[in-house]
């Protein structure tokens, strides 16, 4: 039994829940007061050194949550294994569990090889890519903004592959896609805030991709959004130190050998 349960069906919370969940929390991020001594990046590196408005970036994440959600509505309908009640089995918590893991897994694997195929390949990266690159100092909802080609490959895809092969239900989705959401968005902060579970759990974190957002590191920590074994296989990881300001905040900086 879950609270949406006789109330919104699984599919359409595993398409539509995702989308409320980027913008509570990408919105809890920005409406925050301005936490100097937690910021990644001063306000004014966000200021000089952005190519994009905040304007664009909110007109470019809603296009390709408006792409998602197309697909997530397509793809439930193909696999629904819903009964004539409506009622689809859910199974076993265990399961579930091992279903969300094989999941991270597989979108781990999927973007790690597509995010760096659009850096190494010179036309993808000047075309595509680097619109995502505008945001040198990256902030919670710029998260998603990417081109459209590049939502659709990297993010749209490489969920709807990561449902597939993990063979999770619509139900089991809504908890997947919320949570990878999520971690995106805490990726992109800009914050190191004391306490933040993400940045105790996950080595990839917010410090971890800032490297990648800084010119230096661009051909590195690839790895997104759960966890940098593919970094770290293939010679790909940048270590980091994580320095204070004189003036407060941090920085999260290349470590020399």
């Amino acid at each position: 039994m879950v609270f949406w349960e006789g109330y919104v069906s699984d599919e359409a919370m595993g398409t539509f829940a995702p989308i409320v969940v980027y913008w509570l929390y990408a919105g809890f991020y920005q409406l925050l007061p301005p936490l100097d001594k937690y910021r990644l990046h001063t306000r004014k590196e966000e200021e000089e050194k952005n190519f994009v408005t905040l304007a664009s970036v909110v007109k470019g994440v809603l296009l390709q949550q408006l792409v998602q959600a197309t697909v997530a509505q397509l793809l439930f309908l193909l696999t629904s294994t819903a009964d004539a009640s409506g009622t689809t089995i859910q199974p076993s918590i265990p399961v579930q569990i091992l279903q969300i893991i094989v999941a991270m897994i597989v979108m781990d694997t999927w973007q790690y090889f597509v995010h760096r195929c659009m850096h190494h390949n010179k036309f993808l990266y000047r075309h595509v890519h680097s619109q995502h690159h505008r945001l040198v100092v990256p902030y919670a909802i710029g998260a998603l903004y990417n081109h459209p080609l590049e939502g659709l490959l990297l993010d749209t895809f490489g969920g709807a592959i990561s449902f597939l092969i993990s063979g999770m239900t619509a139900r089991t989705a809504v908890i997947f896609f919320c949570f990878a959401v999520v971690k995106t968005v805490d990726d992109h902060c800009g914050l190191w805030l004391p306490g933040n579970l993400f940045h105790i759990c996950f080595q990839n974190n917010s410090a971890y991709h800032d490297i990648h957002h800084q010119i230096q590191g661009m051909k590195y920590n690839y790895s997104q959004p759960f966890f940098p074994i593919w970094d770290m296989l293939l010679g790909t990881h940048m270590p980091y130190v994580l320095l204070k300001r004189p003036e407060g905040g941090f920085e999260a900086r290349i470590k020399k050998d």
